[in-house]
């Protein structure tokens, strides 16, 4: 017989066979190749979501009581039709930034309550739990049932995360922390973690986070969206806990560090308080009184002696300063000022009365010296002086020219007469 289908549920024993389950969108059959056959796939891409066409025989495997076939001989048709949308998917998302590193949350160090969206009678809630609950007690579990396989299981899914983040609800705004978890599968039982609405019930979530989905080797939408994938859900168990005796531990350490400067701190003090019985102050009383009033009465001598000698200081330096404020009292200072600058003033006006009268005489003398020296004064005396056509004086009888008309000047007035030639 001759068959066309989609690998699912791959598994390769150590024996060298190998099994895998055979699916179309109707139905599915268990597919055995036994090691003697294998040879044929090397080269071949055979995995889950592989597209092959298979020959072989139909038998039942009693065991089980369900029909297998028995393959000959395995040909590679392509890619399968739900591997293929999970490509498409994969790629979209991530264009589109929903696979992005910096827009992971981190998860909280201490959740206190967390809600956990899954099957509540599958095994992958019993061993979250398990794990949980033995590394740390007190973290309050909240369970969404929802389906998480065949179809309509995302919409329930999405649905848990929207109760959760809605603050609306009365569990709302308490939850710390979400995880989406199921056990392994195919790729068909896993395929509800695939749909593009539950990826972006996740994106939109306010609370982070964990998805858990099948074993190790599988892979999700779901695992690329959430904030952090566990391989399992015992290891999303493991990661969101803090170890009990780790934590006991580090509380063992801060109390022995805490408790040795107190414990050091109240030692002091205990040997402290027995040391005052006996002090002074208890065994002799009267005689620590007494030595603290002599001791009140030095320093009150001290106190009295050093405020007089300020005082006196003080009154020193204040009359040094009303001296000194006497000194240069304004009325004194302008009466100084106003009699300097009388005794200024007379000396000035003595000094330019001196002046002037000097400057009198030698005006006098030296308006006599100009009178003696004037013409005029000597044509009262009786000399002349004889003047040519054009005013000049002439000062010899070889500067008057033949014939020339000459102009003598007397202290009362002027004569004119002309040269005669001379032979």
């Amino acid at each position: 017989m001759q068959v066309e289908g989609e690998v699912s549920n791959l598994r390769k024993q150590n024996s060298g066979h190998v099994y895998f389950t055979l699916k179309d969108a109707g139905a599915q059959i268990t597919c055995a190749l036994f090691a003697g056959q294998t040879s044929q796939l090397k080269g071949m891409d055979f995995r889950d979501g592989a597209h092959v066409r298979l020959s072989g025989q139909l038998t039942v495997y009693e065991t089980r009581g369900v029909y297998q076939i028995i393959v000959r001989r395995v040909e590679p048709v392509g890619v399968g039709a739900l591997q293929a949308r999970f490509e498409e998917l994969k790629k979209r998302l991530h264009a589109e930034g929903l696979f992005a590193q910096e827009r992971k949350r981190a998860l909280p160090r201490f959740p206190r309550r967390i809600g956990v969206i899954t099957s509540p009678t599958g095994a992958a809630i019993r061993d979250f739990l398990h794990v949980l609950h033995r590394r740390q007690r007190g973290i309050e579990v909240l369970i969404y049932p929802a389906r998480v396989q065949g179809r309509g299981a995302a919409a329930e899914l999405a649905e848990g995360i929207r109760f959760f983040s809605d603050e609306a609800t009365a569990l709302g705004a308490s939850v710390d922390l979400l995880v989406l978890t199921r056990g392994g599968g195919s790729l068909e039982d896993l395929w509800e973690f695939n749909e593009e609405a539950l990826a972006r019930a996740i994106a939109a979530s306010p609370i982070p986070i964990v998805s858990a989905v099948g074993h190790e080797i599988d892979f999700t939408i779901c695992d690329l969206v959430a904030d952090l994938r566990a391989p399992t859900p015992s290891a999303a168990a493991e990661i969101i806990s803090t170890d009990s005796t780790e934590i006991l531990d580090r509380l063992a350490q801060l109390k022995s560090r805490l408790s040795t400067p107190v414990t050091t701190r109240l030692q002091s003090l205990r040997a402290f308080l027995e040391s005052l019985p006996r002090t002074a102050l208890f065994l002799e009383p009267r005689r620590v009184l007494r030595d603290h009033l002599l001791t009140l009465d030095h320093m009150n001598e001290a106190l009295t002696t050093c405020t007089e000698s300020t005082l006196r200081d003080l009154r020193l330096e204040l009359s040094s300063h009303i001296h000194s404020l006497e000194k240069r009292n304004p009325d004194r200072i302008l009466t100084q000022f106003r009699h300097s600058l009388e005794t200024s003033s007379s000396k000035i006006q003595r000094a330019a009365k001196t002046r002037l009268e000097q400057h009198a005489a030698n005006l006098q003398r030296l308006h006599g010296l100009l009178n003696a020296l004037s013409p005029a004064a000597s044509l009262e005396r009786g000399y002349t002086i004889t003047l040519a056509p054009d005013g000049t004086i002439l000062r010899s009888a070889k500067d008057a020219a033949n014939q020339q008309t000459l102009t003598t000047r007397f202290h009362d007035g002027e004569v004119a007469s002309e040269n005669p030639r001379l032979p």
